[in-house]
């Protein structure tokens, strides 16, 4: 089975709705705009329950199939925040609002789900219950967290959970995804550095900070070259290094880095942050300096499960053939807070084709709103295959 035929005629209506979402982006939690157009378009479908509010500004709503003989439930998940951006797409529909821009696609999400939910509430082809998460926060709020905090799975008795992302550089039609670990963990740290200020002429009369930092940048780039397996993916980056000081001829008291670690297994992230914490105090206490380590635990590690992985391939196969599946693509190591979703939920995480584009989150990046009849196709023959009416 293609794209399905009332959705491809769907497809003027939903790019309408996606290119409004463009416009007019919204941060984290702030998407009181953005939950309410979806509120709205639910209300016009007819959805059997609409509930705002989960997770601050989630929105969940509840479609019934024409029977329910086994209570089974499927839950479909789509992201609505945008990213703290400047848009340089020069796009006729590009952001109303200057520093804000939907530059990850999550308004094609939405507006896929959207599609979806209009077809199936009113085709209600199967057995069961659909429940449509449409979430907040996902770049860097934990918005997926704060709904299953909010007892979201258990609210609703959702069994299972699926979610996709658009894939820039995969061509339009296609789909990619595979079981167990798709997308890294991210987690933070920052390491307070305290030695002893004084004037650059005297160093000998100073703990110098800015050399103990240094020393404890280099030295954690061994934690991955010689505590971890070498064919396992972990990544250790300081990306800020701050001292107290402005001035070139004074040794500053206090130093700060800042940081991330992205892997792909439990273990080497328990791994990681125990040998930051020895690398950055034995380093520091070698020069007579302290170093302090505060660790911020981010989102997990996404893990697709197994069968549900391949319940995800059967209905992207049904919607653009076998041939057009990446079914073992390899994992990447940005994060994904459905990874909180997949913790409490048997479940899976797509990628779909979003054709020649730059980067998500580049200030020239577009989505493709040729990708929407195939991506809100997959959602609803996820749910008319693992419902499907006797």
């Amino acid at each position: 089975m293609p794209v399905k035929n009332s959705i491809a005629e769907m497809h003027k209506e939903i790019t309408g709705w996606r290119r409004y979402l463009h416009e007019h982006p919204e941060l984290m939690y702030d998407v009181h705009e953005t939950a309410a157009f979806v509120q709205d378009r639910l209300k016009e479908f007819g959805v059997d329950e609409i509930t705002p509010g989960i997770g601050q500004t989630g929105v969940v709503a509840v479609i019934k199939g024409r029977q329910d003989t086994k209570g089974r439930v499927i839950g479909l998940r789509a992201d609505m925040d945008a990213l703290p951006i400047h848009e340089a797409t020069g796009l006729e529909y590009a952001s109303k609002t200057d520093g804000k821009m939907h530059a990850c696609g999550h308004d094609g999400h939405t507006a896929m789900l959207l599609g979806a939910a209009q077809y199936l509430a009113e085709t209600r082809n199967f057995d069961g219950t659909a429940v449509l998460i449409f979430q907040p926060a996902e770049e860097g709020g934990a918005g997926g967290k704060a709904m299953c905090d909010d007892g979201m799975m258990d609210r609703w008795n959702i069994q299972e959970v699926y979610g996709l992302h658009n894939m820039p550089g995969t061509p339009v039609g296609q789909f990619a995804i595979r079981p167990g670990a798709l997308l890294a963990s991210a987690d933070e740290f920052e390491i307070k550095v305290t030695g002893k200020g004084g004037h650059a002429a005297e160093p000998h009369q100073a703990i110098d900070t800015t050399l103990v930092a240094s020393q404890i940048v280099v030295s954690l780039q061994s934690i991955v070259a010689r505590n971890i397996n070498p064919v396992h993916r972990v990544v250790v980056t300081v990306g800020t290094f701050e001292t107290d000081s402005v001035a070139s001829n004074v040794i500053p008291h206090t130093a700060r880095l800042k940081g991330t670690v992205r892997t792909l297994d439990t273990e080497n992230r328990k791994l990681a942050e125990e040998r930051i914490r020895r690398v950055a105090e034995d380093t520091a206490s070698a020069f007579g300096a302290t170093a302090e380590v505060t660790w911020e635990d981010g989102y997990p590690v996404t893990v697709n499960h197994d069968q549900e992985t391949q319940y995800a391939i059967d209905a992207a196969a049904s919607v653009v053939g076998d041939q057009n599946i990446d079914v073992n693509t390899p994992p990447i190591l940005p994060a994904e807070d459905f990874a909180f979703m997949l913790e409490e939920r048997p479940g899976a995480y797509i990628f779909l084709g979003n054709g020649d584009t730059m980067m998500c989150h580049h200030p020239e990046y577009r989505f493709d709103d040729d990708a929407i009849p195939v991506g809100s196709s997959w959602f609803a023959e996820l749910v008319e295959r693992r419902m499907a009416l006797n």
